[in-house]
């Protein structure tokens, strides 16, 4: 077979194969030729799930009657015209194959009115010759294309559509998506003439809240948290829940300038933010909203206009991880607040503690985590006996007992409590741990020694400001510089009299900084300016016990590798009641042996 130019109608009706899968696909392309026409009310009519009938009615700028079977043509559009305007695309749609490549599968009739016009006009195109007629027509401003008869000169592709409840669920669906992206628009869904779907124009934020409750469940809504974060002309905002949600289905939309999204780097940084802030693994709930420069994102990679490609993809890659990170962990520090002492007798620290009521501002709508370290006393340990209650049936005592000095490996961890407290077992005996002792343990340790080299510094991808009682001319005059640089804290001002944090400790970077990098600041005042070795180790003492400083839950990754740390770095760990503390299972193998 020679080589030929292919005919425009095979040339449509393979692009339709990208472009038109099924019902869905129509209904997409037209709705998102609306958006961009400006509408602010678009109505979806359907009839056996979208096959026999597809009907979409907008009140946007509409087409002008000279310019409607160019509509029709392929490759035929408003909406670029130079390369240039192909590099910075706003709208939805740009290539100028939809209408074309729909009334090569279907029966087509397109009527629109434009603001300027006197009367409406109507196209109509049919299947293969595509012969376009043009008349009168009467129509308010704005655009209907109706859709007949899908696939009715294609049989081997309608063979593959499902069943007419299958077809609108994927319908559904899709407007679901489309009414989560375009709040101030009005979009209504009428199936074989029953109205199923009204998404009102939503535009405070309580009605935004609203729709997305319609959308996605009132279950997302009520766990869901607000976010909002801008940097170096990327913004992220949006919900996302913190926790799985069993009673909703998956909610996970995504949208990038406005546009919806299944893009592979914006799942894999969202997923990675969950499991690096969480420490487990499931099924993220969200809808989050990505803008940009349209400069730095291509749109123009996958048929579908499903994934994108961005100029500068760590960047937003990292800017994602960190947002939702930060979310994230002030979400679990809260929460683990709120729980982790239910149940169990607390008491004052060993050790003072400096109050501090930092005075703090941020652009973040995060809620700062409270409750620093508390170190258990002897009452407070006793009380531990009030966890395993549920686990063991008999009472349980912290007797006096020697213990033999024993191989590290041979301690078997049996679970972990409320993501604080170990239990591990040797033989017969059993011992309960609290991983917040030992992890300051652990950082009381390692810092102390660090007077020499400092801490490691790492800078935010995302520079903190902050508004602390500390303005930038304290900064400017602060005779602190060697306890910053050993702290790993580097600080700027900024001309709003801010200061702006620019990187920290690895210590502090899974941590609320709007809240610790204040109190630590204010701590830090009570010091003299050359730091000692004595001075060094008291006040990393103390800024251990700063709220929000030391996590309020391990994951079991996390508790085994504190536990096996504390058995190689402290000699005597079984005798020291902070970290530890003995069960005597006595009473309880007796209960079993009476028989």
């Amino acid at each position: 077979m020679p080589i030929q130019i292919l005919p425009a109608i095979l040339a449509n009706q393979i692009a339709a194969g990208e472009v038109v899968e099924r019902p869905a696909s129509v209904i997409k392309e037209l709705v998102e030729n609306s958006l961009d026409a400006g509408a602010n009310r678009i109505d979806v009519e359907l009839e056996k799930g979208g096959i026999q009938l597809i009907r979409i009615r907008d009140n946007g700028g509409g087409i002008p009657s000279a310019e409607l079977g160019l509509a029709l043509a392929r490759h035929a559009t408003s909406k670029v015209a130079t390369l240039d305007d192909l590099e910075h695309i706003a709208s939805l749609g740009f290539r100028g194959e939809a209408l074309a490549s729909i009334s090569s599968v279907s029966r087509l009739t397109l009527t629109s009115r434009t603001a300027e016009q006197n009367e409406a006009w109507q196209a109509y195109a049919e299947g293969r010759e595509m012969d376009v007629t043009i008349k009168p027509a009467a129509h308010p401003i704005g655009t209907t294309v109706e859709v007949l008869d899908l696939f009715f000169n294609t049989p081997a592709r309608r063979r593959f559509l499902r069943s007419e409840k299958t077809e609108f669920g994927h319908i559904d669906e899709l407007l679901r998506r489309l009414a989560l992206s375009r709040f101030d628009v009005a979009i209504n869904l009428k199936h074989n003439g029953k109205l199923l779907r009204q998404y009102r124009p939503a535009q405070s934020e309580l009605l935004q809240e609203q729709r997305v409750a319609q959308a996605c469940g009132n279950e997302f809504m009520q766990a869901a948290l607000r976010v909002d974060s801008e940097h170096l002309g990327l913004r992220l905002y949006g919900w996302l829940a913190p926790q799985p949600l069993t009673n909703i289905g998956e909610v996970q939309y995504c949208y990038v300038n406005g546009r919806m999204m299944r893009d592979k780097l914006l799942n894999h940084a969202i997923r990675q933010a969950y499991t690096e802030y969480s420490g487990a693994s499931f099924q993220p709930s969200y809808v989050l909203y990505l803008q940009l420069d349209p400069r730095q994102v291509d749109v123009n990679v996958h048929p579908s206009k499903h994934e994108v490609r961005f100029h500068e993809a760590r960047q937003v890659h990292d800017f994602i991880v960190q947002v939702i990170g930060q979310a994230l962990q002030t979400a679990y520090s809260a929460e683990a607040t709120e729980h982790a002492f239910s149940g169990i007798e607390e008491s004052a620290p060993d050790y003072p503690v400096t109050p501090l009521k930092p005075s703090v501002t941020s652009q973040h709508q995060y809620t700062a985590p409270t409750g620093g370290y508390t170190s258990p006393s002897g009452s407070q340990l006793r009380s531990y006996s009030a966890l395993l209650h549920a686990e063991l049936p008999a009472a349980i005592s912290a007797p006096n007992i020697e213990y033999e000095a024993s191989n590290t490996t041979d301690w078997l961890v049996l679970r972990v409590f409320r993501e604080r407290y170990l239990l591990s077992a040797q033989g017969e005996t059993l011992v309960l741990a609290d991983l917040r002792a030992i992890q300051h343990q652990q950082w009381l340790t390692q810092f102390s020694g660090l007077l020499n080299e400092g801490l490691t510094s790492q800078p935010l991808l995302i520079p903190q400001r902050l508004q602390t009682i500390q303005s930038a001319d304290w900064l400017n005059e602060y005779e602190y510089a060697s306890w910053l640089q050993k702290l790993g804290l580097r600080l700027t001002s900024s001309k709003s009299q801010q200061l702006i944090i620019q990187a920290v400790p690895a210590i502090l970077r899974q941590t609320d900084l709007v809240s610790t990098v204040p109190a630590l600041l204010q701590l830090l005042d009570g010091y003299p300016p050359v730091v000692s070795q004595a001075d060094w180790h008291s006040f990393i003492s103390s800024w251990l016990t700063l709220p929000g400083l030391i996590p309020l839950h391990y994951s079991t990754a996390s508790a085994q590798s504190l536990w096996q740390w504390m058995q190689n770095h402290i000699a005597d760990w079984q005798m020291n009641t902070h970290l530890v503390q003995h069960v005597d299972i006595t009473n309880i193998l007796e209960v079993f042996s009476r028989d």
